[in-house]
C-alpha cells in the first residue's frame, strides 16, 4: 500500500510503499476512502506531542470500509462503512474508563499519534474506536466530521442550551462553519461572530440568524442587545476573541471553548459573577459520540466545506491547512 510517513520530528512527508497491515485481536482493518487533515496533525509533523515515536503515519479523520477483522471481533464485519477520530482507543480499566469517561482514559491511544493513522490506503483500528458511517454520507464529507464535527456537535449537545435559546458561534472557519450548521439544526437562535465580513453570506446560508462583524462591532454589546447568549461556542483559537465575548453572556451563560489558543485567556471575573456565567472547555468525543454526530449530520444534511487531494499532493494539502488558506477542511483521498 501507499502511505505518507513522517520519519523524524520536523521531518518531511514521504510517500512510501508499505506492507498492508494485518489486524490484531480486537482490531479491524479499514480500507481508507478519505482522511481529513487537521491542525493537530502538526503534533506529528513537528514532533511536539510528548512521547511520540517515529516513523509515524499521521491522520485521525478517517472514513472507509472494513476489509478484514481480527480475532474476537463480533460487532463489525467486512464491508461495514466506518470511521475513526482523534480518540483511538482506551484501556477500560483505569478510573476514568470505569466511570465511562473514555475520552479521559489515562492510557488512551490517539489515532495517527500513538499509532499509525489514515494518511494511507489501509489502517488498523481497535474496535472501541470505530464509529459507523451512514450509507448516504460521502466518505470525504464524513472524514472531517470525525474531528471538527464531533467537537462542535458534542459541545453543543452537552451544553445547557435548549431550542430557541441564543447560541453564538465565534469564528466561521474549519470548526465554526460546522458549529453554525449544528446550532441551526438544533433549533437555537444562531449568531455567527467573525472578523471577516466577507463570511456573512456564507454564515447566513449555513443557518445563522444574525451575523456580527467583530472587526467593527463589539460582540459582547451586540449579544446583550439580542438578550444575552446562553452559550458562546468559541471555535477560533484567539485569546482576544474569546475574551471579547465573555461580557455577552446572559444569566447562567457559558463560553464553551473548543478552539485552543496558544496564549492564556484573561477573564473579567466581575462579568462572570454578575451573570453567574462561566468559561469552560470541551474535547471532541469517543466513538459513539462520533457515530451520533455522523447520524445527525446525515439526518439534517450537515456537511463540511472541503478541498480534496490525492496522497501524492499531501504537501500542498497540508500547507493549505496550516496556512489557513483552505475553505474550510482539507481531505486526502488515497
Amino acid at each position: 500500500m501507499q502511505a505518507v510517513v513522517v520519519e523524524e520530528p520536523d521531518g518531511e512527508f514521504q510517500v512510501v510503499e508499505r506492507d498492508v497491515p494485518d489486524p490484531g485481536p480486537g482490531e479491524v482493518r479499514v480500507a481508507v476512502e478519505a482522511c481529513g487533515i487537521c491542525h493537530s496533525d502538526a503534533f506529528v509533523k513537528e514532533g511536539t506531542y510528548p512521547g511520540i515515536s517515529y516513523p509515524r503515519v499521521p491522520g485521525h479523520e478517517i472514513a472507509g470500509r472494513i476489509d478484514a477483522v481480527g480475532d474476537d471481533v463480533t460487532q463489525w464485519t467486512t464491508g461495514d462503512r466506518v470511521g475513526v477520530g482523534w480518540h483511538g482507543g482506551h484501556c477500560f480499566t483505569c478510573e476514568p474508563c470505569r466511570r465511562g469517561n473514555f475520552l479521559q482514559c489515562e492510557n488512551g491511544d490517539i489515532t495517527g499519534v500513538t499509532y499509525d493513522g489514515g494518511y494511507a490506503e489501509y489502517v488498523t483500528i481497535p474496535t472501541e474506536a470505530v464509529a459507523g458511517v451512514p450509507e448516504d454520507l460521502a466518505a470525504a464529507d464524513a472524514a472531517p466530521l470525525l474531528c471538527a464535527g464531533v467537537t462542535t456537535y458534542n459541545a453543543l449537545r452537552n451544553s445547557h442550551a435548549d431550542p430557541g435559546d441564543l447560541v453564538a458561534v465565534q469564528g466561521v472557519g474549519g470548526l465554526g462553519h460546522l458549529g453554525v450548521q449544528y446550532a441551526h439544526a438544533a433549533g437555537f437562535e444562531t449568531v455567527a461572530l467573525s472578523r471577516s465580513p466577507d463570511k456573512e453570506d456564507l454564515a447566513r446560508d449555513l443557518g445563522a440568524d444574525h451575523f456580527v462583524n467583530t472587526a467593527e462591532t463589539d460582540p459582547a454589546e451586540r449579544l446583550q442587545e439580542l438578550g444575552g447568549a446562553d452559550v458562546v461556542l468559541a471555535t477560533a483559537p484567539a485569546s482576544d476573541a474569546i475574551e471579547s465575548v465573555v461580557g455577552g453572556l446572559g444569566i447562567d451563560g457559558r463560553v464553551v471553548v473548543v478552539g485552543v489558543p496558544g496564549e492564556p485567556v484573561a477573564v473579567n471575573v466581575q462579568q462572570l459573577v454578575g451573570a453567574r456565567g462561566g468559561v469552560e472547555g470541551w474535547a471532541s468525543g469517543h466513538a459513539q459520540d462520533s457515530q451520533d454526530t455522523l447520524e445527525f449530520s446525515a439526518l439534517r444534511e450537515v456537511t463540511p466545506e472541503i478541498e480534496t487531494y490525492p496522497l501524492a499532493e499531501v504537501d500542498t494539502a497540508y500547507e493549505r491547512m496550516i496556512e489557513n488558506e483552505a475553505r474550510f477542511r482539507v481531505v486526502l483521498e488515497p
